[in-house]
């Protein structure tokens, strides 16, 4: 993983395509096509299941495989085979176990790496509950996942226009490296946008702080490519941050929303509804997310 500051190299090997068949997840696939043709990486097409009662009877009483298995490799393989292009040749993954733990082992496996999955976002009570599988996937993983969520209509490709949302926290800051690599990557016109709070205004240094350290990796794009695309525009609002990256995405059509997001190892997902994933839920775009585990 990347330490804070450190500018991350866009080589990635594997795209991994996280995929529960739902038509959530159909939108997400094209993007990770298109990712994995852009960047000349390989795709895998990975869908992790457990094994139903009856189908561990039947497996454990003969040598083949169970119906639900069978059932489950057709279905990736059609989805392979749809996703399937002159310069992308999808590997479909069955893999038994819980998505949250088998995705991001994948993806290690097969780092440097990119999950690409898509959510439907599930219900207030749902989450509180038992969580989304891809929020508990993104709390999970190392590796930086792009998430399609349910009001993305679709697939915009290469992105234009990249929004990377500030603030001065370690996640935030972790995350501006990769936004400055995706921008320089497609030629995109990169927004900055920094939404004040009450703490803010009281003290001016944060914002000082913010320029410093968010800032940063922007500017140390190589010269001759940032002339390719527009320089980083900056933005500052006040508000809620939710409402004002919403309406930024709208008024100036974005592309894809950068966030990082802090995870700890020591922190339960099911006591937690994460504010970075209501903007995956809200956003009508794609969020590429940065996670900085503490």
């Amino acid at each position: 993983m990347h330490d804070i500051g450190e500018r991350p190299e866009p080589n990635l090997k594997t795209v991994v395509y996280a995929t529960d068949f739902s038509v959530s997840s159909r939108l997400a696939g094209t993007y990770a096509m298109y990712l994995a043709a852009w960047f000349s990486a390989r795709l895998l097409a990975a869908h992790a299941f457990t094994l139903s009662e009856p189908a561990m009877e039947a497996e454990a009483e003969g040598a083949s495989a169970s119906r639900q298995r069978k059932d489950l490799q057709t279905l990736l393989s059609e989805q392979a085979a749809v996703l399937t292009s002159t310069s992308v040749k999808p590997v479909p993954v069955l893999v038994e176990g819980d998505p949250k733990e088998e995705i991001p082992r994948l993806a290690e496996e097969n780092a440097p790496s990119l999950i690409v999955l898509g959510t439907h976002g599930g219900g207030r009570v749902e989450r509180k509950i038992i969580g989304s599988v891809a929020e508990a996937i993104l709390r999970a993983t190392r590796r930086p996942a792009l998430i399609v969520g349910p009001k993305v209509q679709t697939a915009v490709f290469p992105f234009r226009r990249v929004l990377y949302a500030a603030e001065v926290t370690p996640a935030s800051i972790h995350a501006a490296a990769f936004a400055a690599v995706f921008a320089e990557e497609f030629g995109a016109e990169i927004n900055v946008l920094h939404v004040l709070r009450p703490e803010d205004v009281r003290h001016p240094e944060h914002l000082s702080e913010l320029i410093q350290r968010c800032y940063g990796p922007l500017r140390d794009l190589e010269p001759q490519r940032a002339q390719e695309f527009c320089d980083a525009r900056a933005f500052v609002e006040t508000g809620s941050a939710q409402q004002q990256i919403m309406k930024h995405i709208r008024e100036r059509s974005i592309d894809l929303l950068v966030l990082g997001a802090a995870t700890s190892a020591h922190f339960s997902l099911g006591m937690h509804t994460s504010a970075v994933f209501q903007m995956i839920v809200d956003a009508p775009c794609p969020v590429l997310t940065v996670t900085l585990r503490t």
